[in-house]
């Protein structure tokens, strides 16, 4: 009788100290809420700093920021899924994201009635937040009489080597450029547009650069005469004074969201969803419009065009079919891969 009574106490405190851990949650060691929050992002520190400062101001929750790119970001999520270091990845291309949405917490923002119906978070694992069209960024001072107003121009011989690209193992957005190339080139036939980046890739000459932002610093310094990369950078660019302009693609751009998400047992799991709600919110994506070259993934905000920036009536936009780029993500990755070894 006496060992089933201490079996009971004993199971009894088990559960006890189960229910206490589950109610852990975003509580410090001393039993207080946390006010704490980890973000990986591979956006440019320009672009985030002021946000998590506002974002900081505004709740008192302290966030710690960790910036690289995406590719490395993600291998570090997965890496640490039974420790989770960070609470929230806020960037990456929906084709890197959704691919590895096993890796997030289910959520759905609270702004999420206000987004624009082809950027809503329609599986609850991947929160939009920006929309960014690839482009082609040009240095006014290196590209003299050549002609570039797609992708069909960057196979001109005078510019072999002098094109930068990132690895699209590596860069979100460099993956997204080639999906692009595979849809435009390939007239809608993403199968049909290998033909075209072989013949890219020989012009890149075996140089692949290891991430986004080596692509448009590299243009604006003056190291590369073109750039793929993505429309906000090249903005800012321009902005700053920089010799550079941007042509969308004749062929066609693709203006997809990136995107964000808590990340699975997150430790801050409230905080981060405070975090998302906040960026994902009126005040925020106006901003991004009106002082950070980006467009907001909202119904009711319109860009400012005293950026520089171009409605999208005035660009030639193409769509992807986002179920077979998420599906052949590892697929294009090796190929490309394999291609660029072989030149």
């Amino acid at each position: 009788m006496k060992k089933s009574i201490s079996k009971i106490i004993f199971l009894c405190l088990m559960l006890t100290f189960s229910l206490a851990a589950c109610s852990s949650d975003d509580k410090s060691s001393d039993g207080k809420k946390s006010n704490e929050l980890t973000v990986y992002s591979p956006h440019p520190l320009e672009f985030t700093e002021p946000l998590i400062k506002d974002f900081e101001n505004e709740t008192g929750i302290k966030v710690e920021l960790i910036s690289a790119g995406s590719g490395e970001l993600l291998k570090r999520v997965e890496s640490e899924k039974n420790n989770p270091l960070s609470d929230v990845l806020w960037g990456g291309s929906i084709s890197t994201l959704d691919s590895n949405k096993e890796l997030f917490e289910k959520f759905t923002s609270a702004n999420d009635d206000q987004v624009a119906d082809e950027f809503k978070n329609k599986d609850g694992y991947i929160t939009r937040f920006s929309v960014i069209p690839s482009v082609i960024m040009v240095n006014k001072n290196l590209i003299g009489d050549i002609k570039i107003e797609g992708y069909e121009d960057l196979l001109n011989k005078e510019l072999k080597g002098k094109i930068a690209n990132a690895d699209p193992s590596k860069s979100s957005s460099s993956l997204e450029q080639l999906i692009n190339q595979l849809f435009a080139m390939g007239n809608g036939d993403p199968e049909k547009g290998w033909d075209y980046v072989t013949k890219l890739i020989k012009n890149l000459d075996g140089k692949l650069l290891s991430g986004s932002s080596a692509v448009h610093k590299g243009v604006a310094d003056g190291e590369y005469t073109v750039g793929l990369t993505f429309e906000e950078a090249a903005l800012n660019y321009i902005k700053n004074g920089a010799p550079v302009e941007i042509i969308y693609p004749k062929e066609g751009t693709i203006a997809k969201a990136d995107g964000m998400g808590i990340i699975k047992d997150a430790r801050n799991k409230e905080n981060a969803e405070k975090f998302v709600d906040y960026v994902t919110g009126k005040e925020v994506q106006q901003k991004l419009t009106s002082e950070l070259n980006r467009r907001s993934i909202l119904k009711d905000v319109s860009i400012d065009k005293t950026t520089g920036m171009k409605d999208l009536s005035e660009i030639t936009i193409i769509k992807d079919d986002e179920e077979w780029s998420n599906a052949h993500k590892e697929d294009m990755l090796n190929k490309y891969k394999d291609i660029f070894t072989s030149n």
